[in-house]
């Protein structure tokens, strides 16, 4: 495999744009014509990559009937002298859908790919190539990092609205040149259908397409897929995953709000009676591992969705997953609390992983805010979802559980932390100082908010005092559930400099916008 220098970045995405926008369309969108082969095998979902280390990445892809996937790589969009990667055989099984590691690649180099659905009795007779492209990680530390993050997709029953460029966030997105999407979450909204019209305050209509998996809540693993599925029906998304590789956590509407394990419910519609939550988190978890590139989940995998990724000698991304492990919501007002909102297992883990880490950054990328209150109310009784319940004092419930790791970060001199988030569906930037907590053993840092990409935007949370934030920046609604029509839709960027270390964190705005801009210093312990 041959490969010429790394080629600047705006010229790479127009080639590779234009190729994948023309090969990855569904059925009936515009699928290039001179490229078409009735009767083979298609890929009418376009691509993903994800998980992308210095060396390696992860190609995921649907078909639309029994295939093989055979996926090439080569340095240049020409393909000249491509290296072949066999994938697996996809089927009914797995929804036919697939992913294939790609491993032995250079490090900090655009590479290109193209994926080849192979009939399963002739392998000659192959479908429509359809091609996508990643930046490997860089093992130097010269060349930089730049990622964006969000989350909470087509929520509330906001979803597709092509007028408005459907999910148009994504173009935005796609424009900063991203390394990496970092989605902190919500990537469904399982219990929310999607009609085709919705009434907006100014009398106008938002008009969604539909599909019939949209149409109810999801409940059997088919429900599932069909909610992933409906994502992929966007054009601005298939455009921005054939160019932007993810690195992909869930939270609680991939399998119903504010879930926790154990959960039961029902006794009337939408739910049966005694519907268990585990099990409709498994039927969701098969599905996401279906349709996200996930380096831990899949027949490589161990099945866990937290996770570290390295992305070069400047970064380390620590994916968590706040929902799998945690306690019942309840008041959260215990004095002890062994289980928390991580359990105990995946808080050692992070504790190693982040006293092992030697980048220069440490993002923990954290499904739910620490310090904002999301209330969680059952029958009057005041409930809470996340880590914080809106006492100012000392930690109590989950605060016990993120005190522990603060005080591990400041008393092992773990340098460069930054915590990343969505969620809550505004976008705001807290800044915790001991100077200001009830709690006093850890050292400063930044928890930056940002999302939803496509989905109702609501008024800003409440802040709890005990870890002492100060919310510097918030732009959020004033009334619940303004739609994607109305703006309030939000990604963050992160742009970490090769040459000096430092840190910059943009809030923008669903058209690129920047509302916010925060630069910090490398070397410090917390931040």
């Amino acid at each position: 495999m041959s490969h010429r220098p790394l080629p600047g970045r705006r010229g790479v995405l127009r080639g590779s744009l234009a190729a994948s926008a023309a090969l990855a369309l569904p059925a009936g969108l515009g699928a290039a014509p001179a490229f078409a082969r009735s009767g083979r095998p298609r890929a009418d979902w376009g691509v993903q990559a994800g998980d992308v280390t210095t060396d390696s990445g992860l190609v995921w892809v649907r078909a639309d009937r029994p295939a093989r996937m055979v996926v090439e790589t080569a340095a240049t969009e020409s393909f000249r002298n491509p290296r072949r990667f066999t994938g697996p055989l996809l089927g009914a099984g797995s929804d036919f859908t697939g992913t294939t590691r790609l491993h032995g690649l250079p490090s900090g180099e655009q590479i290109h790919y193209r994926v080849l659905l192979a009939d399963p009795d002739d392998p000659r007779r192959t479908g429509e190539p359809v091609t996508g492209t990643f930046r490997t990680a860089p093992a130097k530390r010269r060349q930089g990092v730049r990622f964006v993050w969000s989350g909470d997709l087509a929520g509330q029953g906001w979803g597709i609205n092509e007028s408005i460029g459907g999910y148009r966030i994504f173009d935005a997105m796609a424009r900063t040149d991203p390394d990496f999407f970092l989605c902190s979450g919500d990537n469904i909204y399982a219990d929310g259908p999607i009609s085709a019209t919705a009434a907006l305050p100014d009398g106008s209509v938002y008009r969604s397409l539909t599909t019939e998996a949209k149409s109810h809540v999801a409940i059997t693993l088919d429900d599932y897929r069909g909610n992933f599925r409906y994502n992929l029906l966007d054009a601005a998304l298939r455009r921005f995953n054939a160019q932007v590789p993810g690195i992909i956590q869930w939270d609680d509407h991939e399998v119903r709000n504010n879930w926790y394990p154990g959960e039961v419910i029902g006794g009337g519609p939408p739910y049966p009676a005694g519907t268990r939550l585990n099990d409709l988190a498994r039927n969701s978890r098969r599905a996401f591992a279906e349709y996200f590139p996930v380096s831990t989940l899949g027949a490589r995998g161990d099945g866990r969705i937290y996770r570290t990724l390295h992305h070069g000698p400047l970064l380390d991304v620590f994916v968590l997953d706040m929902r799998t492990y945690r306690n019942a919501n309840s008041p959260d007002d215990q004095t002890t609390d062994p289980v928390g909102i991580l359990g105990r297992e995946q808080l050692e883990w992070l504790k190693r992983e982040l006293a092992a880490s030697r980048a220069v950054w440490k993002v923990i990328a954290n499904d739910m805010p620490l310090g904002l209150v999301v209330p969680d109310p059952v029958e009057g009784r005041p409930n809470y979802e996340a880590v914080a319940q809106g006492d100012p004092g000392a930690p109590l419930g989950r605060e016990l559980q993120i005190a522990e790791l603060l005080r591990f970060i400041k008393h092992r001199r773990i340098t460069g932390t930054v915590w990343l988030t969505a969620d809550v569906h505004h976008t705001s930037a807290q800044h915790y100082d001991p100077s200001r907590a009830a709690f006093k053993d850890f050292e400063p840092f930044w928890e930056f908010v940002s999302g939803p990409l496509n989905a109702g935007a609501f008024p800003a949370s409440a802040l709890d005092g005990t870890f002492g934030p100060d919310r510097v920046f918030v732009k959020a609604p004033t009334v619940s559930n303004v739609s994607p029509a109305e703006g309030y839709q939000f990604f963050g960027e992160v742009d970490i400099d090769g040459a000096s270390g430092e840190l910059t964190v943009r809030l923008r705005e669903y058209d690129g916008t920047v509302l916010f801009t925060r630069t910090l210093q490398p070397g410090r312990v917390g931040q």
